[in-house]
C-alpha cells in the first residue's frame, strides 16, 4: 500500500527528510476552537509525531459552524473540546500520539503543559493567553505561531526565538478599549480555516528545518484583501525577548480572584479603559444590559457580569476562574 504521506513527500521542499523530522516532532495546540481544531486535523493528517491538545471549554452548538472535528453529538453531550478532538483525530490517524489536556492555561501550569514541546500553535482567543504563550515560548526557546480571527478578518505571525520579533515586539501592550469578539462581531468559518491553514504551513516549515520568513500576514475573506507586511524588526528593548521579563508567566500581573461567599470571580488583570456606552451597544443586541457612568451589568444566563470603566469585571454565578476568564474574553475581548 502506498504511503499515506506520499503526496506530501513528493513536494520537493518538504520531502523524505521533512517527513522524518515531522514524525519525531512534539507539537502543542493552545485552544481547540475555530483555529485549533483546524490546526489539529491538518497536523494529524500530515503525520506529526505527538500532539498535545489544550482546552478547558466544552463543545457548544454555536461552535459547529466553524470548529472542525466536532459533531452534533459532541455538542449534545457537552464534551470537553480537547477530549472530543482527540477522539476524532484517533479515527483519522492512529500513528499520532494524542494527549488531550482539559485545563485552563495559566501562569501556574504553562511550563508543565509546554514541557518537552518542539512548537506551539496558537488557537487561543485573547491577548492575555497569547502573551502567556509568548513568555513561555521565549523562555523555553520554542517557536510558536500566533494567529487571530474575528468577523471576516484574520492575521498570523511566526515567532522563532532569537531570530524573529516576538509578540511583544509587535504589540508591546494589549489593545486598548473594547475589542470585537466572535460573540459580539460574529465570525466566518472561512477566515478561521484560512488563518489556521497558514499557521500550520508555517509550523510544517519550521519543523522540517526550512528557512522561515516571519511575515505578518493579514486576510479579509469578505473584501478579498490579502496583505503581507514586511517582517517586523525585533525591538532592541523588548521586555520579553531582550530583557527577558516574563511578567505574564511569572504571575507578577494581577490574577483573577474568587470572591469568598459571593459565588463570583473578580477579573482585575486587564488595566485598560472601557467605553461603557459602546460596550452596552455591542452587548445589548445579544443580552439584557443595564449601564450608567459607573458600571455596566449584563445578564448572560446563568451568569451576570458587571464591568467597570477601568476594565475590571465581576462575574457572578461561578467561582471557576477559567469560566470567568472565558466569559470576559468572549464578550469584552482581551
Amino acid at each position: 500500500m502506498e504511503s499515506r504521506y506520499s503526496r506530501q513527500i513528493r513536494f520537493a521542499p518538504f520531502g523524505e527528510e521533512g517527513q522524518r523530522r515531522l514524525r519525531s516532532a512534539r507539537v502543542a495546540i493552545a485552544g481547540c476552537g475555530a483555529l485549533g481544531s483546524v490546526q489539529a486535523e491538518l497536523m494529524t493528517r500530515a503525520g506529526v509525531g505527538s500532539l498535545r491538545l489544550i482546552d478547558r471549554d466544552f463543545v457548544e452548538w454555536s461552535n459547529l459552524q466553524r470548529q472542525f472535528l466536532f459533531t452534533e453529538s459532541d455538542a449534545r453531550d457537552a464534551l470537553p473540546k480537547a477530549a472530543a478532538a482527540a477522539r476524532r483525530l484517533r479515527e483519522i490517524n492512529r500513528e499520532v500520539a494524542l494527549e488531550p489536556v482539559v485545563a485552563d492555561l495559566t501562569p501556574a501550569n504553562a511550563a508543565e503543559i509546554f514541557e518537552h514541546i518542539d512548537l506551539i500553535l496558537d488557537g487561543s482567543d485573547n491577548f492575555e493567553t497569547r502573551y502567556l504563550i509568548n513568555d513561555a515560548a521565549i523562555q523555553a526557546n520554542v517557536p510558536w505561531i500566533y494567529g487571530a480571527a474575528v468577523g471576516s478578518y484574520g492575521l498570523t505571525l511566526p515567532v522563532v526565538p532569537g531570530h524573529t520579533a516576538c509578540l511583544r515586539c509587535v504589540y508591546p501592550d494589549p489593545p486598548a478599549g473594547v475589542q470585537p469578539t466572535c460573540e459580539t462581531a460574529g465570525v466566518l468559518g472561512s477566515i478561521t480555516a484560512a488563518i489556521a491553514s497558514l499557521q500550520t504551513a508555517a509550523a510544517l516549515k519550521i519543523l522540517a528545518g526550512a528557512p522561515v520568513v516571519a511575515w505578518l500576514t493579514t486576510i479579509d475573506v469578505w473584501s478579498g484583501e490579502i496583505r503581507q507586511i514586511v517582517p517586523p524588526a525585533r525591538d532592541p528593548d523588548c521586555p520579553c525577548c531582550v530583557r527577558r521579563e516574563f511578567v505574564y508567566l511569572d504571575g507578577s500581573r494581577r490574577a483573577p480572584v474568587s470572591l469568598c461567599g459571593r459565588n463570583a470571580v473578580q477579573i482585575h488583570e486587564h488595566a485598560k479603559p472601557i467605553d461603557l456606552k459602546y460596550l452596552a451597544a455591542q452587548l445589548g443586541a445579544i443580552a439584557p444590559v443595564r449601564a450608567n457612568e459607573f458600571a455596566l451589568r449584563v445578564a448572560i444566563d446563568p451568569y451576570e457580569m458587571t464591568v467597570f470603566p477601568d476594565g475590571r469585571a465581576i462575574i457572578k454565578g461561578t467561582t471557576d476562574i477559567g469560566i470567568a476568564r472565558s466569559l470576559y474574553s468572549r464578550y469584552i475581548g482581551a
